[in-house]
């Protein structure tokens, strides 16, 4: 069966990936397992340009919601509670830093080989996984988006000790999510829903994450989840699954034109990652947070990078996750309403 030496080359290279300290390791795996194994065969010989294995849709739209059910699950009360008197601030570099990202994204789609909503979502701070997860049901090029996103993530991990080491820290909060014995009946009840949802009402773009993700947010803030997530286990085969059908989808031209496309990419990862902290530090020193707080809570992506330096190096760990889930929960949210906006702009009625 082709899958049994797909999964065990994805599992032994997400293996020395995480050896090498690298966040996301298994859908980096996969992503690439995935490639190699769609570009194995030449393109005359596969139908309409596809590659030679296809992951089924149930799979992907299984995984999406088990991601759906791990960025909900991250919204904690204790958070949310100890901001309240701040939640202007914490609003205003939410919304401030997503801006900055959308403009950086208009600008990606300004390429010859990127069209605007691929850009858009290819460079927004909004959650690699999530928004490589739904961006073919927006309508954007998957490929470039999964491509794109994880190089900004890369490059925030890469520089993250360099810019930890040179800013000033405050005396942070310590704040842990805690793990329940029930996780699996959570991530399943959660799931289950988003499935169903996806499956009555298919004209709203990316419910099988959208719904598992406000479910699991909204159990979690009222408490009734204590403290459940999504299991570790699922977690990684969601992953998986995720990047498998990113890579498989690739064929060789798709790789050239994300070859021609790199230059412009890491120029405004770099620009991105500047122009959120000259924004974010500002503001959010209006709610006592020091610089470094100010970058983490604010540096667009690589959120788990973001929660390990900040608790290693002391700084405020319940504000850097309030306002990195807040702005992931709003950029998944608004993700179908800006598809749509962008879509009419490219194809306005005549």
């Amino acid at each position: 069966m082709v899958w049994i030496p797909i999964a065990a080359a994805v599992a032994l290279l997400a293996f020395a990936l995480t050896a090498l300290g690298l966040p996301s390791a298994t859908l980096f795996a996969a992503l690439l397992v995935g490639v190699v194994v769609s570009s194995a065969r030449p393109e005359r010989t596969r139908p309409s340009g596809a590659g030679p294995v296809r992951l089924p849709e149930w799979a992907n739209r299984i995984a999406q919601a088990c991601v759906g059910v791990l960025i909900g699950a991250l919204v904690q009360p204790s958070a949310l509670g100890s901001l309240a008197g701040d939640w202007l601030v914490v609003l205003a570099a939410t919304i401030a830093t997503l801006l900055v990202s959308l403009v950086a994204g208009a600008l990606l789609g300004l390429h010859r080989d990127v069209d605007p909503v691929t850009g858009s979502f290819a460079l927004v701070a909004g959650g690699a996984s999530g928004l490589t997860a739904i961006s073919q049901d927006l309508g954007a090029d998957q490929r470039v988006v999964a491509v794109v996103q994880y190089l900004r993530v890369l490059v925030i991990v890469v520089s993250m000790p360099v810019v930890a080491g040179a800013l000033p820290a405050g005396n942070g909060a310590d704040s842990q999510l805690a793990a329940s014995h029930g996780n699996y009946l959570f991530t399943a009840a959660c799931a289950t829903v988003g499935v169903i949802l996806a499956r009555y009402l298919p004209k709203v773009p990316a419910l099988s994450l959208l719904g598992p993700m406000v479910l699991a947010a909204v159990l979690a803030v009222t408490g009734v989840s204590h403290g459940a997530t999504a299991p570790v286990a699922v977690e990684q085969v969601a992953y998986a699954i995720i990047g498998l059908q990113v890579g498989l989808s690739f064929t060789r031209e798709s790789l050239r034109s994300v070859r021609r496309l790199l230059p412009l990419a890491i120029t405004l990862v770099v620009a991105l990652i500047v122009a959120t902290a000259a924004v974010g530090i500002p503001l959010l020193s209006l709610a006592g947070a020091s610089p470094l707080d100010g970058y983490l809570a604010t540096t667009p992506g690589g959120l788990y990078a973001v929660l390990a330096t900040a608790t290693s190096t002391g700084a405020d760990t319940t504000l850097i996750l309030t306002v990195q889930i807040l702005r992931l929960l709003v950029m998944l949210l608004l993700a179908p309403l800006i598809a749509m906006l962008l879509s009419k702009r490219m194809n306005p009625p005549r």
